[in-house]
């Protein structure tokens, strides 16, 4: 019982920490009550701080993508117990995700910046619309298995994890990766929009693009629904009229 009980702390705590840490996160990149934030004026040397810069996403990116790998995932749980192997790859992510942000170097330079207020306001709207449909759409993929939280409870019941069901319920029926496109949002809708803020949301969107391809590959491999998945439901650009055509055909057929 102590040995479940560890399990489930542990599954809860590395939930917790990925609250506080992406939680900051979004206000680091909205220039939102802290400081320094994402924006905030370059005081060092420019080629040091893009160094320090680029290094920091390019580790957290290949953490997060190697150990998503159901590959790595084989290798890992022989180390570890499966029931926290989620739980394990969100504390780790967090941990990193926390010194991007901790360790983040400003590099200065504005490239744009809005000025009208109903026009910056429109834009906060935009990034917060995005952070929101980032976690609708965790939620509507079951946000505790996706966190570890659900293998975790589980265990401490001592229940067998099964794995859960392809579905593709509101947003995923007009596209494959809604989490995804809220988070580009989120990182795109900035008034002002600096170097350091160019950087991150270029180099997270080339990883996101990335990792979204990898991800498909293994889903095409576990999922053998996934590929017709893929043929009706756009990646990240929702092509309303697409679905409908499809709907259409397909009740027709």
């Amino acid at each position: 019982m102590i040995k479940k009980s560890l399990t489930l702390i542990y599954g809860i705590a590395s939930y917790l920490l990925f609250v506080v840490v992406f939680g900051y996160t979004i206000l680091f990149i909205g220039n939102i009550l802290v400081t320094p934030s994402l924006d905030t004026v370059r005081d060092g040397d420019l080629i040091k701080s893009l160094i320090i810069d680029v290094g920091l996403l390019t580790i957290f990116a290949l953490q997060h993508s190697i150990m998503a790998r159901p590959a790595f995932k084989d290798l890992w749980t022989k180390v570890i117990p499966k029931q926290i192997e989620r739980s394990t790859y969100v504390l780790v992510s967090s941990m990193l995700l926390g010194c991007v942000v901790y360790f983040w170097q400003p590099l200065g330079g504005v490239v744009w910046e809005v000025k009208n207020p109903m026009a910056i306001a429109a834009i906060y709207l935009v990034f917060a619309l995005g952070w929101a449909i980032l976690f609708l759409a965790s939620f509507q993929q079951n946000h505790f298995d996706l966190f570890g939280l659900r293998q975790v409870w589980l265990a401490f019941l001592g229940k067998t994890y099964t794995y859960l069901p392809f579905k593709t319920p509101f947003l995923y029926k007009f596209m494959r990766h809604p989490l995804y496109v809220g988070m580009m949002m989120g990182l795109w809708a900035a008034p002002t929009m600096t170097a350091a803020h160019l950087l991150f949301a270029l180099l997270s969107t080339g990883y996101i693009i990335v990792g979204a391809i990898l991800e498909e590959k293994d889903l095409e491999k576990a999922l053998p629904e996934y590929s017709q998945y893929k043929k009706d439901v756009p990646m990240f650009m929702p092509n309303h009229f697409r679905n409908v055509r499809i709907k259409t055909s397909k009740s027709t057929a």
